[in-house]
């Protein structure tokens, strides 16, 4: 039986939905893979395309709360940022919880000066979104 995964940040925007891409893409077989916020922020567009680029297709993702989840038992949390981190939720005794804090590519893109600049943090994160899954294992431990 497939467990529940999710990531959970700040805005489900960007790096959680990066991560749910990922996951779905690398860890199907598995587990169930979700992404939530503590907010709904709106789906990241740079984030879309940066996804696109490594054949992986969140674009059809939308911003989530958990309560919009609240009828699934997560086995496994993963917060993927310190904002998700410090305001999780307390989930039931069974669920493992894992802290795995990345960079804020809106954030770092603020000031680029090219669409092409701005992307370059977005990509940087989705590779290291995409290490961190491809390596749950050891986090899991």
């Amino acid at each position: 039986m497939k467990q529940n995964l999710l990531f959970l940040c700040t805005g489900n925007s960007c790096r959680s939905q990066m991560a749910e891409g990922w996951g779905k893409q690398l860890l199907s077989s598995r587990f169930n893979v979700y992404s939530a916020g503590i907010e709904k922020h709106g789906l990241n567009p740079n984030a879309v395309k940066v996804m696109q680029e490594q054949g992986v297709d969140i674009s059809t993702h939308f911003s989530k709360t958990l309560d919009d989840l609240k009828d699934v038992n997560f086995d496994v949390v993963v917060t993927v940022c310190g904002h998700a981190d410090e305001t999780c939720p307390i989930f039931s005794g069974k669920t493992k919880k894992i802290h795995y804090g990345f960079d804020d590519p809106p954030k770092l893109a603020a000031n680029a000066k090219s669409e092409e600049e701005a992307l370059t943090p977005y990509r940087r994160v989705y590779e290291e979104i995409k290490s961190f899954v491809e390596n749950i294992d050891h986090y899991l431990q």
